[in-house]
């Protein structure tokens, strides 16, 4: 292992509720009415290929998709500055990583003002050598590309890098780059989901994250 990369929402800050906020909001101003599952099945996408996902499904009158991306995007931003905070373990964590020589990268499927924005609000926008966003990709997770694009931005071989997730998604896109992933869920009866035997680790919490970094380096 030579580099971790993180996820952000979800895994450095409890953002899945403020995006399942605005997309309720700005999808009920367009008629469509989400419940919480609804979101879950999405998490990890670009917002915009959310809002293709939706359209496709039950069209609304108005077909200015790139506006209403927009107006999450905003609204999400509003949220994270009002009630953003890191998630347990996550200071630790970089801490630990930083500790062992690890350089670190953030990969996510947000856009770059709401990564950088999340980053400042934390506190840890210094502590990562690389910074990417699956907007600059042909395709969001769980395409690899933006796992693929932050490897080769940090100079280490994709089989040399550790992701850490929270989504199906977002774990599939780290093994289809062929990294290893640990994998934190959104919620700890989540640990037992089926669809995570595909990781390489499933942990209840990032509290628990340096313990087990310590063991994969004593590997």
């Amino acid at each position: 292992m030579k580099a971790v990369i993180f996820d952000m929402d979800g895994v450095l800050i409890d953002s899945e509720p403020l995006w399942r906020q605005a997309e309720r909001e700005l999808f009920g101003a367009v008629g469509l009415h989400l419940e919480d599952d609804d979101m879950r099945r999405t998490m990890g996408l670009r917002v915009d290929e959310v809002v293709d996902h939706w359209f496709a499904r039950h069209p609304w009158p108005d077909p200015d998709h790139a506006g209403l991306a927009a107006r999450i995007v905003d609204r999400v931003r509003e949220l994270i500055t009002a009630d953003g905070a890191p998630l347990p373990g996550v200071l630790d964590s970089v801490a630990a990583c930083a500790d062992a020589g690890l350089p670190l990268a953030v990969a996510s499927s947000s856009a770059h003002r709401i990564i950088d924005l999340t980053l400042r609000r934390l506190g840890i926008a210094d502590q990562f050598a690389v910074v990417c966003s699956a907007e600059d990709e042909p395709y969001g997770k769980p395409h690899p590309g933006v796992f693929l694009t932050t490897a080769a931005q940090l100079g280490v071989e994709p089989t040399d890098c550790l992701v850490i997730e929270d989504s199906v998604n977002g774990m599939v896109a780290a093994k289809a780059a062929r990294m290893r992933c640990v994998v934190v869920p959104e919620h700890p009866e989540q640990v037992g989901d089926p669809r995570f035997a595909l990781a390489d680790h499933v942990l209840d919490s990032l509290e628990a994250f340096p313990a087990l970094l310590r063991s994969l380096l004593g590997d």
